[in-house]
């Protein structure tokens, strides 16, 4: 079974069309869909409690916005899947790739699967210069510390084998949630005391406006800085 786990905060106009992707892509095994919706005031609480009628859709509510982190850890308390996978309730990562982001684990290559919007042949809409350089200067300190060699360290996509996952121990409430998972996963072992399997795949990616309801901004870049340097030398 996959677990897809989707934080939800005031995406009242996109989590139906994003469900409806996710449980309409075929994978070849059956699917548990967690939904948390991390205080919305959008009116996306009334959309979560129609999906939730879905046998395989668990919906979960935080009274009160606390962040993309504390929404997955809420949700990882549910899973019942022996692969857990992380999406995000806009419309910037499509569903459609979860059979590429699979396949290293299905193949018993991989322990985890990170989706990169920077390698492969995928569709990418055009949107922020700068995004883009902070998203690499990131990726670039965070490899620096973790030894690791990723292209898109800050990628919604993120794939676990589940035991994997559970053995964390995860604490950031917000968007330094993407660091933290990585530092850890960096030390984190195997049975046999070797480095996990970290693999990367190319994923298309149709980013949005601030208009249309982004929320990363650059207050999130130096917080993600600040938890690189936390999980990696201070674990």
């Amino acid at each position: 079974m996959l677990s897809i786990v989707i934080p939800v905060f005031n995406e009242a106009a996109t989590v139906r069309q994003i469900v409806e992707r996710v449980l309409a892509v075929k994978i070849g095994r059956p699917k548990q869909v967690i939904l948390v919706d991390d205080g919305s005031t959008d009116g996306t609480a009334g959309v979560l409690a129609e999906l939730g009628r879905h046998s395989d859709i668990t919906v979960l509510t935080h009274p009160a916005n606390r962040g993309k982190g504390a929404a997955v850890r809420t949700a990882l308390e549910q899973v019942k899947g022996d692969i857990v996978l992380i999406q995000d309730a806009d419309l910037e990562y499509d569903p459609a790739d979860y059979p590429r982001l699979l396949e290293p684990i299905d193949a018993g290559r991989a322990d985890v699967v990170f989706g990169s919007r920077f390698v492969g042949g995928q569709s990418h809409r055009v949107l922020y210069f700068w995004h883009a350089v902070g998203n690499r200067l990131l990726t670039l300190c965070s490899n620096i510390f973790t030894g690791l060699n990723m292209t898109d360290m800050e990628s919604c996509y993120k794939v676990f084998r589940r035991g994997v996952i559970v053995k964390l121990t995860l604490v950031e409430n917000r968007f330094g949630f993407e660091p933290e998972v990585v530092a850890k996963l960096a030390k984190q072992r195997d049975a046999a005391g070797g480095r996990l399997r970290i693999y990367e795949v190319g994923i298309s990616y149709a980013g949005r406006t601030y208009a249309e309801g982004k929320k990363i901004g650059m207050r999130d870049g130096f917080k993600a800085m600040w938890c690189i340097v936390r999980y990696n030398l201070f674990p």
